[in-house]
């Protein structure tokens, strides 16, 4: 009885573990940068999907062209919201990241938002 004990208990502590390296190894880590490192060298970033934290400017959340502009401390960015949900959280004067591709467009940088996130209100409310 003691053998087969061990033997369960191996296979569930190897099962844990293969389970747990394919869980590591399906997981596609991305860094978020802010619109400021982004725009400050936005050629390295042209034509890839990059993940933008960024301020949600006042004024520039334009329903009928579905964009709005992404505020860092010293610069913008045109973000395109056409193709991805709008969150609920989501309003000016906002923090949010963005996730999607920039482009150079009609001479202004462009990021086409395959995703919006914005934080939980609560969290920064005392």
């Amino acid at each position: 009885m003691v053998g087969t004990r061990r033997t369960r208990l191996a296979l569930v502590f190897l099962s844990s573990i293969v389970a747990f390296t394919l869980m590591m190894l399906s997981v596609d880590p991305q860094t978020q940068y802010t619109v400021d490192e982004v725009m400050n060298s936005p050629d390295d970033f042209k034509d890839s999907e990059v993940f933008v934290r960024g301020v949600v400017s006042n004024g520039t959340v334009f329903s009928d062209q579905l964009t709005f502009q992404l505020d860092g401390l010293k610069t913008n960015v045109t973000v395109d919201y056409s193709q991805s949900a709008v969150p609920d959280g989501f309003a000016e004067g906002r923090t949010i990241a963005v996730r999607g591709m920039l482009s150079y467009e009609d001479g202004i940088w462009v990021l086409e938002s395959t995703e919006i996130q914005t934080g939980c209100p609560s969290k920064y409310e005392s």
